[in-house]
């Protein structure tokens, strides 16, 4: 099993949390995405991935792209430990979280996005800061609102166990902080990241421990 990764995609980072979650030694293949224009955008790896992004994992020599399909993909052929709950209802439930995280917010402070704020439109760079911190914000103060209000939430999003909706959180989380987003007044997402990153699966995935972290 291979992964192509970029240290700081958060997309990727799921994939990562996720593998190691369930002791799964996946060969890890860099793919810088600013260096010499983004290796993701040349022709050998678009051959891989037409879309040009990662992650892609490679098993039995199918290439799989989306994080949260290759998480569930993960899920289903490694099923413990089980990164959904046995439940329909809470299982929903925590796929709406991951949702929320992967395509509401994280679409829009994506590289590429911002690369075209100050490419293409040429917004300014306080500016991208701004339309960044902006629907980050948003974004995590509604899921801090749900997860507060919610008897599903134990030490991590479900439970007491990392489930999808975590391995989704703690990435947007890191990139909030690198970009210096305020989570002061989001208490429950700041308790469940120190009880994530205080387990070495998610210790291991973070970007900093990776081969091609700079």
């Amino acid at each position: 099993m291979k992964l192509y990764t970029y240290f700081r995609s958060s997309a990727a980072y799921r994939v990562r949390i996720a593998l190691r979650l369930k002791g799964i030694d996946a060969e890890m293949l860099p793919i810088h995405l600013v260096k010499n224009g983004g290796m993701q955008l040349q022709a050998d790896y678009r051959a891989i991935n037409p879309e040009g992004l990662v992650p892609t994992l490679t098993d039995e020599g199918q290439n799989l792209s989306q994080s949260l399909s290759i998480i569930e993909y993960l899920d289903e052929t490694h099923p413990t430990p089980a990164l959904l709950p046995n439940n329909a209802l809470d299982r929903a439930w925590v796929r709406s979280l991951a949702l929320a995280i992967a395509c509401d917010i994280h679409p829009l402070n994506n590289l590429r996005v911002l690369r075209y704020l100050t490419g293409e439109l040429k917004v300014s760079e306080d500016d991208k800061n701004t339309w960044y911190k902006h629907w980050c914000v948003e974004g995590l103060q509604s899921i801090e609102k749900i997860l507060a209000n919610d008897t599903r939430v134990g030490q991590f999003c479900y439970g007491d166990t990392p489930s999808l909706a975590d391995c989704c959180l703690i990435p947007q989380l890191y990139n909030a902080q690198r970009f210096k987003v305020d989570l002061t007044n989001m208490p429950t997402l700041q308790r469940i990241q120190a009880n994530c990153l205080a387990l070495p699966a998610f210790a291991l995935a973070a970007p900093e421990q990776q081969a091609d972290a700079e």
